[in-house]
């Protein structure tokens, strides 16, 4: 289906975009996949280019883009034709907003130009042993020393944790407030600060994932961002276009497990005939199509809200549940379809479909979705009991 969300110099960009990701990132995925994590010189590759931070302002070097559609090529573009965990969506479009949005001049002077170039990678440290969604339950914590905070903690499934140069890091600082949370910049290299396992995965292998923990880290209070004590309003600010992105990854991901699959089922044969001959294989592909085409339609919808600050929490929450769960019912029918084929590592369609399991967790689980969604509807728990 055409997608009408695109104007011409869109289409021109993603062709730039999707020759970058097939010379300079599909080569390395197999290797990045063994060895756990992407080279840091897939950072630089992307910033000299310009695709990270598109949306800072050129007194940062950024490119001053504020039409998120650029972004949304970028992710697209990487999930199709580069490598899933090259974790630039992270980087560009969930971090660094949080220094953008929140920090002073200085701040952003300081960090976000190496933001731009891929000098600096970054991370941010929400889940805990303990908290996963619920942020309320964090229990790390700093305590304010005067001229420093002094935090102490530990944080798990933390993406690009081994890489990270800066941690935006959530930390309790008022002890008897579920909702008192600070934002703290922790650096590579401050005294206290360590960085545990990397995680072995179900799938998303060059994606590191990590262990962190902070001993009496001296967090200076040029680090804070924002007001100490309302980490928990701005994580809410910045959830929307957490979960557009992670709606877009999610459709990136259906679609080309579509493509690889129609392409499969077209040339693999049995009986005498292809398998994409047969009834059942073609009404399969007729009703992915029908849900994908219907999916990707909402997710440009959303994007254009988002481009007109529309984009509500609720409607967010809706997309990334559905979009979602969308990728997970088309990667398994691919599976499916390839045969046993399809359960082996060496066909991509296999760890497209570990890689997709994970993403109706995170982000806000699929059960969170529709209890915010629900509440937007008038069907609130806590006030109906």
């Amino acid at each position: 289906m055409q997608r009408l969300i695109f104007e011409p110099e869109h289409e021109q960009f993603r062709d730039g975009v999707r020759r970058f990701f097939q010379r300079e990132i599909a080569p390395h995925g197999e290797r990045w996949r063994e060895q756990g994590y992407v080279d840091r010189e897939a950072y630089l590759k992307a910033g000299k280019l310009g695709y990270l931070l598109m949306w800072a302002d050129e007194a940062y070097g950024g490119a001053g883009v504020k039409d998120f559609r650029y972004e949304q090529i970028v992710y697209e573009e990487n999930i199709r034709n580069g490598e899933l965990g090259f974790y630039i969506n992270l980087h560009s479009g969930l971090v660094a907003p949080y220094i953008g949005g929140l920090g002073s001049e200085a701040q952003k002077q300081r960090f976000l130009p190496k933001c731009i170039s891929g000098e600096t990678i970054l991370a941010v440290a929400i889940s805990e042993p303990g908290a996963g969604s619920d942020i309320g339950g964090i229990r790390s914590h700093a305590e304010d020393k005067g001229d420093h905070w002094l935090l102490n903690g530990s944080k798990t499934y933390i993406s690009n944790g081994q890489l990270a140069d800066l941690v935006i890091v959530v930390a309790r600082t008022v002890p008897d407030k579920r909702s008192g949370l600070g934002l703290f910049i922790v650096e590579a290299g401050m005294p206290g600060f360590e960085r545990g396992r990397r995680l072995k995965k179900m799938g998303m292998s060059a994606q590191d994932t990590s262990e962190l923990f902070f001993h009496d880290v001296k967090v200076p209070k040029d680090n804070v961002l924002g007001d100490p004590t309302q980490a928990f309003a701005y994580l809410a600010r910045f959830l929307s276009c957490e979960r557009l992105i992670a709606s877009v990854g999610s459709m990136a991901a259906a679609q080309t497990a579509f493509d690889l699959t129609l392409d499969y089922v077209r040339e693999r044969r049995a009986f005498g005939r292809p398998i994409g001959a047969f009834q059942n294989t073609r009404f399969v592909m007729a009703d992915l199509r029908t849900q994908l085409d219907v999916a990707q339609t909402f997710i440009d919808q959303c994007v254009l809200l988002y481009n007109a600050d529309r984009l509500t929490a609720e409607v967010a929450a809706e997309a990334k549940l559905f979009s979602s769960e969308v990728e997970g019912r088309v990667t398994d029918a691919c599976v499916q379809l390839h045969g046993g084929a399809g359960y082996m590592e060496e066909y991509r369609i296999s760890r497209m479909f570990t890689d997709a399991r994970v993403t109706r967790i995170f982000a806000g689980s699929s059960e969170i979705m529709k209890e915010i969604i629900s509440r937007s509807i008038g069907l609130d728990d806590r006030k109906m009991n």
